[in-house]
């Protein structure tokens, strides 16, 4: 038998790190099993989680494991009497999450040890790289891509093969292969757990793209926000090198390609291609004027080609079991499967991939088992800070990239923020501007100062200050910064502004016009009274505020100053009478 904690980055966040150390301290010289380690199956939620393996079969899933569990794991490890472990064994529910997906970029993750060639290629690991060294010439690999349909998952959907072709054609002997790794949507994580769970994968997919393109070096631009991948792939670059998988003569067919690896800064505006190339080259990172083109003049003036790392993820598998059968999966217009981070108001939060073709439905409600606490469903973000938000009304839109950008949304690198009936959606959009407008590299006018712009009206919106007149602004404003920005950045950025807006318009109306958040969740237009026949004058309250905003005697009912109130809420919080009401 096997004990296999999952150690990813979530993993180790909810505890996995402290229940191998009371595992550990459990184990004898001589025992019938051993502890070995796996990334992120994607279950986040459900973390830490331990799997018990007989061989390659898996006997129990134990989820939200502490070190108290430790005993009655190894002891049901020593004698297989797996009743030992009921109480935290997943439920049929929970099992869901995973059998409603269909894996392809994932399917390593959370099954194998990252850090084992071994296991890697006990998974059919490098198959897809030796059948194209062997048996296919560069131009019949962008052929198969150019089936499968695979579009790049980086956020723009452009057609990869299309990209390596370009690339193949340019002239020059030096041509390079990255792969865009600065992961830097708020809430999206897919990049950081496929390179922390599956590292080869990454390496082999990029081996098969080098020899398409004809490179013969290979970067990741990494954010160094991420150690454990970072390390992760280091370890399997290493061991790619010791079994002839990187380097000269790559398993003696005369192809030769190296990789390194290059940790960012962690800039936003470094996931825009030509802003990656220049932070590459030592430059502040910020985008280039195109035409050209990185597949004609890139990094270092040469040819060069970049995707994500979802993208290479797919293609290991694509050459084992064709173009044609990915794109028999997902729809006309857009083929395969896609990752998701499925984060925010959600039960099961985590990485989701389905085939495109799924609805948002499916995917919140089918596998995300719905909104928390109860809630009502009200809308959800797509595609990062520079998306959009889809409102409840189009739960049921379709998932592919032509669907989505008819609602205002993108299908970005695969965030989706879900929100419920407590989320004020003009507080959204700010939240994003705030972010976009920081990120902002300042190179282009239109995003420099039109960020800022919006951000200073929805600001001034949320504070109780919005006038007539300020949605129309805003609208104009967006439209400005999209036409004029220079780069994917500024011309998304007033997504999130543009949908709300044209979704909860009547939001913007009541903050602007009665000076209220539907949703109480803007400070500045809270206001506090408290109910003279329930106030007991136990002085809680006014013992909580920090502003001293509330008097009264002992046992008399109390008020509040509301010039005084800075509305942090903490006499509300305090009330045991619930004499505190907030409008």
């Amino acid at each position: 038998m096997r004990i296999v904690i999952g150690e990813g980055s979530c993993g180790i966040a909810a505890g996995a790190a402290k229940v191998r150390l009371a595992i550990e301290a459990l184990l004898t010289e001589k025992e019938p099993f051993t502890l070995g380690s796996t990334g992120c199956i994607g279950m986040c939620y459900l973390e830490p989680i331990v799997d018990l393996y007989d061989g390659k079969t898996l006997l129990r899933r134990l989820v939200r494991v502490s070190p108290d569990d430790a005993e009655a794991i190894v002891n049901a490890a020593r004698t297989g009497d797996l009743s030992l472990v009921d109480a935290i064994t997943i439920t049929a529910e929970d099992e869901e999450f995973l059998t409603k997906q269909t894996r392809i970029a994932l399917r390593h993750c959370g099954v194998i040890d990252p850090t084992s060639l071994a296991d890697y290629c006990d998974a059919d690991g490098y198959k897809g790289l030796k059948k194209v060294l062997t048996t296919m010439t560069p131009e019949e690999v962008i052929e198969e891509i150019k089936i499968s349909g695979l579009a790049g998952r980086g956020g723009a959907g452009f057609p990869t093969w299309f990209k390596w072709n370009a690339a193949r054609q340019s002239a020059g002997e030096q041509k390079y292969l990255i792969c865009n790794a600065d992961e830097g949507d708020p809430g999206a994580f897919m990049d950081r757990a496929v390179i922390e769970s599956d590292p080869h994968n990454l390496i082999e997919g990029m081996l098969i793209g080098a020899y398409a393109i004809g490179a013969k070096e290979m970067i990741v631009y990494v954010r160094a926000e991420y150690p454990l991948a970072i390390k992760h792939l280091e370890e399997a670059i290493r061991q790619a090198r010791e079994a002839n998988l990187l380097g000269e003569n790559i398993l003696g067919t005369g192809f030769s390609c190296d990789m390194r690896i290059k940790a960012g800064a962690g800039a936003f505006v470094c996931g825009e291609e030509t802003a990656l190339i220049e932070s590459l080259e030592g430059k502040r990172g910020m985008p280039r004027l195109k035409p050209p083109f990185p597949a004609q003049k890139g990094y270092m003036d040469a040819p060069s080609n970049i995707n994500n790392v979802e993208t290479f993820a797919n293609v290991s598998w694509i050459m084992q079991n064709g173009g044609a059968a990915f794109a028999a999966m997902g729809t006309e217009n857009s083929k395969g499967t896609k990752v998701f981070a499925l984060t925010g108001k959600i039960r099961k939060g985590g990485l989701v991939e389905i085939p495109m073709g799924k609805t948002l439905r499916d995917v919140i409600f089918g596998i995300g088992g719905g909104i928390k606490d109860g809630k009502q469903f009200k809308a959800v973000q797509m595609g990062g800070p520079s998306g959009g938000c889809i409102p409840a009304e189009l739960l049921d839109t379709v998932i592919d990239y032509k669907a989505l950008a008819a609602t205002g949304a993108i299908m970005g690198s695969g965030g989706m923020v879900v929100m419920d009936e407590d989320t004020c959606m003009v507080g959204m959009a700010k939240f994003f501007l705030d972010f976009t407008a920081l990120e902002s590299c300042g190179k282009c006018v239109h995003c420099r100062i039109g960020t800022k712009r919006l951000q200073e009206i929805l600001t001034r919106i949320v504070e109780g200050k919005g006038k007539d007149g300020d949605i129309e602004l805003l609208e104009e404003l967006c439209t400005a910064v999209k036409d004029g920005a220079l780069c994917g950045l500024g011309q998304t950025a007033p997504n999130p502004v543009l949908t709300t807006i044209r979704y909860f318009r009547d939001e913007y109306e009541a903050h602007i016009y009665d000076k209220k958040c539907p949703t109480k969740e803007c400070p500045a237009l809270r206001t506090y009274t408290i109910i003279e026949d329930k106030c007991r004058g136990c002085t809680l309250c006014a013992k909580q505020c920090p502003a001293k905003a509330i008097t009264g005697e002992v046992k008399r009912p109390h008020v509040i100053n509301p010039d005084l109130c800075i509305r942090c809420d903490q006499c509300r919080k305090a009330c045991k009478f619930g004499a505190i009401i907030m409008d």
